[in-house]
């Protein structure tokens, strides 16, 4: 029991030391002055913000000081109150300036250049005096300022910047982001702590690019931040094939409502998914109410200036717009600021006397009269989520002054070599520690750039709506690259899917973009034709291919061509080899027969020794169709028509010396009998070999005509990709001469024998010679017209068939009746049956009854 209480109590004194540890302040908190914009000290810091709303008509305005800034602004009253803490805190920071205490004041700018030029030529005047000396030599002039942090936006620096630069004073910016101020000649003492808008223009078009937007539309508000980050914002996107549809500029100084109306007109008639908004808080304001009331949805980009703003988030029916995405400053939070705020309107709210506000009291005096009435009932608006991030931007501002402060007094831990009491300290020495100045805050490492920028960039948020607040999601950052998680981001679409935003649909592979109108972005998509490819997605034309290359329709590169040819595993091939297989087992059974029945009259009738000649020149073409099958060589080439010729021609001249003897018996009876031996012994020899001869010399006039394979596929003109490769057929009247000669030897033999008479009860050998050249010459002539009409892969199938054919007509109807008669009539294989053509006996017609 007693270790258990000995536990309950530990725990309770440890609760104890935690809880008064959390609620514990700093001990400074009690020293905090109730005066919210000055505070005296050794040295003086200026400080500018927009602590007022302007509330009356510029246009109107006729004196000098006809401006009324009488509503406060919450957002710049914020800021001007960040000052003073960070003011506050770095004299509770006895390393910091040992003995030094810093003084500020702040002023209100009422974000109007009219206005800003009041406190500015007031922070000019000479030290501890109000008057601004006009002297020659301005580096020995010791103003009431060491520099100025501020102001807020960019429209004010145009202003005073020059100015303020003529004395080199800092001016140290927390708002102003137009890349106009990174002109060190122009603005030699401007600096800032918040990136230029020309990384955020870079950031933009980055994410622009991550989601493949390229036709979108830019609205900006008609001052100097809108205009200058518009303007950027399209030169940029140009550069990068994004395509800007409209511009427009939305009216600050005068009613905006006919002008964003006549906006959205133009961004609706433009068709873009995507709208950039660069503008001021305000100005984006007045454009999204217009936005809410018709209903309007898309992406919209915001700029630093209005992203976090309230006063835009806040809008009822906001979250109907669809998807924002924002860009924010990159920031920490200070722990210590809401917590600071709080004491200080708990001191003031113990310190007010009832009175009326004194409207005769110069701003100079007090910027903000009514703030004496703050209590710690408007402590939330230091805590909003715009305030805390300016609020950085402040803080870091006033503490680079103090470490520039330090480096220039030689200060160390314990005390500074240089006393601001009796030393003279100017604001030109400070710009040079505040250039090189290094400082660490909230975790992040901090310096300026040669232009004055900061060393860091932005989050990206997206606005994700609530029933009643917009929640700040971070879904990435940039810092010169965007990096950014796509699966953080939720549309705000039906689909739930990232929206498109292009003029036109990409164009597919080896398409090219033909522009439509003035912008890039819209375009036709046209094919790349045949012998043309498209090298990169960016050229604007195909381009041809080179000599000896082809492409096909839409193609990215050109190809050498694929050569085909008849496979010896094609059905075609097949069908063939069968085929051919088939005449020689054909002329091989035809050889046998005829070499068992050698010597007797019929085969002595058929030509005797003559007949083997023939069937071995037919077997002998039907082996070198193969010749046609299979891969082109050069020597393949070279022999492939010639021996298709020749073959042939060996067949068909042993015909011709039988015809000539049929002619001889039939048409010389007279003389037959004598003639007869000669015709068959050297004159058929010499028949044979003059046929042969005069073929040999057309094969051999074709071969050397004819071009190599390799040298015919050099001349080819490329023109496809794939194609049938066969040997080449040239030249064509070489061709025809060879196969024309056979076709003649065919053709006499044919004229020789078709009106010859059948002799009487004997064999009818001229009946054979007739039908099988007749066949052979309607076979051949039937040719020409079909092979011209062919493409090459069937011209070459279609002369291997025709010459099987051709083959088996000349066995078919040469030797098979023949064979007939051996097996099926063999007692006809007499003397008798064949005298006519033994003895040439002419035969005798037969008598009519």
């Amino acid at each position: 029991i007693l270790l258990l209480m000995a536990k309950e109590w530990t725990l309770l004194v440890l609760c104890g030391i935690l809880g008064s540890g959390l609620s514990a302040k700093p001990s400074w908190f009690k020293n905090i002055s109730a005066d919210l914009f000055k505070s005296p000290g050794d040295i003086l810091v200026g400080g500018l913000f927009p602590i007022n709303e302007l509330t009356s008509d510029l246009g109107k305005r006729v004196k000098p000081d006809d401006l009324e800034c009488n509503r406060i602004s919450t957002y710049g009253l914020s800021l001007a109150l960040a000052m003073k803490f960070s003011m506050d805190e770095i004299n509770s920071k006895e390393n910091l300036l040992p003995g030094i205490t810093l003084g500020f004041e702040s002023y209100d700018t009422c974000m109007q250049p009219a206005v800003v030029m009041r406190p500015v030529l007031q922070l000019l005047t000479k030290e501890s005096t109000e008057e601004l000396d006009v002297t020659c030599n301005y580096t020995d002039y010791k103003p009431r300022v060491i520099a100025i942090i501020g102001p807020s936006n960019s429209e004010l620096v145009p202003v005073i910047g020059k100015l303020i630069g003529f004395f080199l004073m800092p001016l140290v910016s927390y708002g102003a982001t137009s890349d106009m101020f990174s002109d060190k000649e122009t603005f030699p003492s401007f600096m800032r702590t918040v990136p230029s808008d020309r990384w955020q223009v870079v950031a933009i078009v980055q994410l622009l690019k991550q989601f493949g937007w390229n036709w979108v539309s830019v609205v900006g508000s008609e001052d100097e931040y809108g205009q200058k980050g518009q303007q950027q914002f399209s030169s940029m996107a140009n550069e990068e094939s994004i395509c800007v549809a409209y511009q427009g500029l939305i009216p600050v100084y005068s009613d905006p409502v006919q002008a964003v109306n006549e906006i959205l007109n133009r961004i609706v008639d433009a068709k873009v998914g995507v709208v950039v908004v660069f503008s001021l808080s305000k100005p984006a304001r007045n454009f999204f109410i217009e936005v809410i009331k018709r209903n309007m949805t898309g992406v919209w980009v915001a700029s630093t200036a209005w992203a976090l703003n309230d006063a835009v988030a806040t809008l009822p029916g906001i979250n109907s717009i669809g998807t924002v995405l924002a860009f924010s400053d990159i920031t920490r939070p200070l722990d210590l600021f809401t917590l600071y705020v709080r004491e200080l309107f708990t001191k003031m709210e113990g310190m007010q006397i009832p009175q009326q506000p004194d409207t005769e009291i110069s701003p100079l005096d007090n910027p903000c009269t009514r703030c004496n009435y703050l209590s710690q009932a408007n402590v939330s608006m230091v805590e909003t989520k715009f305030v805390q991030r300016s609020a950085f931007s402040v803080y870091t501002a006033v503490y680079c002054v103090a470490h520039a402060l330090h480096d220039l007094l030689g200060c160390n831990a314990t005390h500074c070599a240089l006393n601001p009491k009796t030393d003279n300290v100017y604001p030109w020495q400070l710009l040079r520690s505040l250039q090189n100045v290094s400082v660490d805050l909230e975790g992040i490492n901090f310096r300026f750039d040669k232009e004055g920028n900061p060393s860091f960039g932005y989050d990206v948020m997206q606005w994700n709506f609530s029933d009643t607040t917009v929640v700040y999601d971070i879904i990435g950052y940039f810092y010169q690259n965007l990096t950014i998680n796509k699966n953080n981001i939720t549309w705000h679409t039906k689909n739930g899917k990232v929206p498109m935003s292009t003029c036109s649909s990409d164009c597919g592979i080896g398409q090219v973009r033909r522009v439509k109108g003035f912008h890039s972005c819209c375009f036709d998509c046209i094919d790349c034709k045949e012998g043309t490819f498209l090298n990169s997605s960016d050229d604007i034309q195909c381009k041809s291919c080179p000599a000896g290359q082809w492409s096909t329709l839409r193609s990215t590169s050109c190809v050498y061509p694929i050569y085909t040819y008849v496979e010896w595993s094609n059905y075609e091939s097949i069908g063939l080899i069968l085929g051919g297989i088939l005449v020689l087992v054909s002329l091989v059974w035809v050889g046998a027969l005829f070499f068992m029945h050698r010597g007797t009259p019929l085969v002595k009738t058929a030509g005797g020794p003559l007949t083997g000649l023939m069937l071995l020149s037919l077997a002998g073409e039907c082996i070198s169709l193969v010749l046609f099958l299979g891969q082109p060589g050069d020597v393949v080439c070279r022999l492939q028509e010639p021996l298709n010729a020749f073959f042939p021609t060996v067949a068909l001249s042993v015909i011709l010396t039988i015809s000539l003897q049929i002619v001889c018996i039939t048409e010389f009876p007279e003389k037959s009998s004598d003639q007869l031996e000669n015709i068959r012994g050297r004159g058929s020899l010499f028949v044979i070999l003059g046929c042969c001869g005069v073929q040999a010399g057309l094969c051999g006039w074709y071969a050397q005509e004819a071009p190599s394979l390799t040298q015919y596929v050099a001349s080819l003109e490329v023109i496809y990709v794939k194609t049938f490769l066969r040997c080449p057929v040239e030249p064509m009247l070489n061709f025809g001469l060879m196969l024309g000669f056979n076709v003649m030897l065919a053709l006499v033999s044919f004229m020789a024998t078709f009106m010859a008479l059948k002799p009487p009860g004997q064999y009818n050998l001229a009946r054979d010679i007739t039908i099988s050249t007749l066949s052979y010459c309607v076979m051949w002539v039937m040719f020409i017209p079909i092979y011209t009409s062919l493409n090459d892969k069937d011209k070459s199938i279609a002369q291997v068939g025709i010459s099987l054919l051709s083959n088996m007509g000349l066995v078919a109807a040469y030797f098979f009746p023949k064979c007939q008669l051996l097996v099926k009539h063999p007692e006809l294989n007499t003397d008798d049956h064949f005298r006519t053509f033994l003895e040439g006996v002419p035969p005798t017609p037969p008598e009519e009854s």
